[in-house]
């Protein structure tokens, strides 16, 4: 069966986003997972899918511009992932989301259609986030392997990566990486209890 890799960006304490939703400390979009190379679709919230949508179109209408949500110019492994993602199939968990501009999108109800896709053929899928569905999934052990890129940063207060997650599950390390950037990345494999 193939596996489902969550991998987010972390602060040091524990966010995704600063108290008003501040993206302001990560200085990078582009994969320092290396999860591309394994997967071939990605599952987002309906939350979070919008902006993820508009980021990485705007890169894909303009690859050397300006962009509004960071206000600097993608980076070539942004460029590199943006081209990834408008070719590969998304699966955004939504009720209330109806729509997308982006024909690589497919919006399903429940955790249950995330379930029959694990059973299919194919490479992995990566869950991009956001906060509430990885809780979610983690509680439903439908997560099996977790890659935490950790900025050296403490934002003191903002949203917890894990502030949903509604019972314990143990991890084990796999490998710890210090990447160029500075950041620190984590693997870590969900144990099933």
């Amino acid at each position: 069966m193939r596996k489902i890799i969550a991998a987010l960006q972390i602060s040091l304490d524990g966010f995704i986003e600063g108290p008003q939703g501040e993206l302001d400390w990560i200085t990078s979009w582009e994969d320092e997972f290396e999860v591309t190379p394994e997967i071939d679709a990605c599952i987002l919230g309906g939350g979070m899918y919008p902006g993820y949508e508009q980021y990485w179109t705007s890169i894909i209408a303009n690859p050397d511009g300006v962009l509004e949500f960071t206000g600097r110019p993608a980076t070539p492994g942004e460029r590199d992932y943006a081209r990834f993602a408008a070719h590969t199939p998304h699966f955004v968990v939504s009720r209330t989301l109806k729509t997308t501009n982006w024909d690589v999108v497919q919006i399903v109800a429940d955790l249950e259609a995330i379930r029959a896709l694990k059973g299919r053929p194919g490479k992995n899928m990566h869950l991009v986030g956001g906060a509430t569905l990885v809780s979610s999934m983690i509680d439903a052990g439908l997560v099996d392997e977790l890659r935490l890129v950790v900025t050296p940063i403490i934002l003191g207060a903002g949203k917890a990566l894990f502030k949903d997650v509604r019972r314990r599950h143990a991890l084990t390390l796999e490998a710890p990486d210090r990447l160029k950037s500075g950041n620190v990345r984590l693997t870590y494999r969900v144990r099933t209890n």
